[in-house]
């Protein structure tokens, strides 16, 4: 026989699930009411400009992203268009391509830090010291978030809360 949750454990899976979508929605919000794009466009162009020249495959891009995305091809498509990334056919395998950041896409993604920045301080940080912070981190780490350290945060590059 299998063994079942506890309360406790089922308590904190409710409570992990609703507060990620709560933080996830209130983020979003604030980048609406800046002006900016969805979280998605942001996380998308932080995952290329940290990538080896500023490139990678499609599917590359959707394994490194924050949010599940399962229409990474319509999200590049809406930033083809936008010009904040580019398609490149990729020379060794004529079926394959790359996803490059342009240089306006590098901008816009320093942009929407600021107010990306503010909603993590107004949502996360404002009700965390960092003590418990760091023991949220452990905790999450023992789930098997820790997908890659993510760089100490610096007020242009941005976050990838990993």
């Amino acid at each position: 026989m299998k063994r079942k949750p506890s309360t406790e454990a089922t308590a904190a899976w409710i409570r992990l699930m609703r507060v990620q979508s709560r933080v996830l929605d209130a983020v979003e919000q604030e980048l609406k009411k800046a002006g900016f794009p969805p979280l998605a466009w942001y996380d998308a162009l932080l995952e290329l400009s940290r990538a080896a020249a500023g490139e990678l495959r499609p599917v590359e891009l959707e394994r490194q992203m924050l949010i599940p995305q399962y229409s990474t091809s319509r999200l590049i498509d809406r930033l083809v268009d936008e010009g904040l990334v580019i398609r490149r056919e990729c020379k060794m395998d004529k079926r394959g391509q790359f996803v490059e950041i342009t240089e306006a896409g590098r901008e816009l993604q320093k942009r929407m830090w600021s107010a990306y920045s503010a909603a993590i301080e107004k949502h996360v940080g404002s009700k965390l010291s960092d003590t418990d912070a760091a023991k949220l981190c452990t905790l999450l780490d023992r789930l098997g978030c820790s997908c890659g350290q993510a760089a100490p945060l610096s007020a242009g590059e941005g976050a990838s809360p990993r």
